[in-house]
């Protein structure tokens, strides 16, 4: 069995009095498609932030390719090969999408070594997985909702991650849109990428994952197969208002 590529452990974050997350540890495997699901305010963005860098712990670690990553600022994550996408998309707006990504690939690596026209064939590779390449040279303010949101997944591929976490990279969009981004989620998963997602659309999240985990008021209530945790009692209480 090979060593786990993400490692959660005991991480617990409080802000004040309040705890948004208690205790909560688990591994992840490479190449792995994992759900995250729970009601808003059960800590899911708490813990992707505390895994991207974004946040530190109160207590516990997070240990990234053996090594612990707590102490890292984000930008380092980004470096070691931890991207995220955000559920609300912050392009540079006045800048091309080659330019955005261009952006992307400067902050992920700086040492990346690439020439400009090795820089534009990377972007240009990346834009034609995501169905993008046609808008190029496009301003990104032009772009419809679900072209931002492949803008937004092909900025964080553009630091070659082995890691990426896709925050609610389908809300608000059509059934048609959120099959187009599942299918890219589902194309880089079969790329060797590990992905945790974070999606409230569930028949998503029941198509994609492999295996998912439910919070509730900072603590794991059901971890496990999607049929299997989607049936737990407890998720139906907590997720669901069963």
């Amino acid at each position: 069995m090979s060593a786990p590529l993400l490692k959660i452990e005991n991480v617990t974050k409080r802000f004040g009095g309040f705890t948004a997350l208690d205790s909560v540890s688990v591994d992840i495997a490479p190449g792995e498609r994992f759900g995250l699901i729970g009601p808003n305010g059960s800590g899911k963005t708490t813990l992707i932030h505390c895994i991207s860098g974004a946040l530190r712990p109160t207590a516990g670690g997070i240990v990234f390719e053996g090594r612990d990553v707590t102490g890292l600022p984000a930008h380092k994550r980004t470096r070691k090969g931890i991207a995220r996408s955000f559920q609300i998309p912050r392009p540079f707006k006045t800048m091309t999408v080659r330019e955005n990504l261009l952006v992307a690939l400067d902050f992920a690596s700086l040492d990346h070594g690439l020439s400009a026209a090795e820089q534009t064939s990377h972007v240009m590779s990346i834009l034609e997985r995501m169905g993008l390449a046609t808008k190029v040279d496009a301003i990104a303010s032009s772009l419809s909702q679900v072209e931002l949101r492949k803008m937004e997944l092909a900025r964080a591929m553009a630091a070659k991650p082995k890691l990426l976490i896709s925050d609610e990279a389908m809300a608000g969009l059509s059934s048609s849109e959120v099959d187009e981004v599942l299918d890219l989620l589902l194309k880089l998963s079969g790329d060797g990428i590990t992905i945790i997602m974070i999606e409230h659309i569930m028949h998503a999240v029941m198509r994609f994952s492999s295996r998912v985990m439910c919070l509730d008021a900072g603590k794991i209530v059901a971890i496990g197969e999607p049929k299997a945790v989607m049936e737990n009692k407890r998720v139906q209480e907590a997720y669901l208002g069963a």
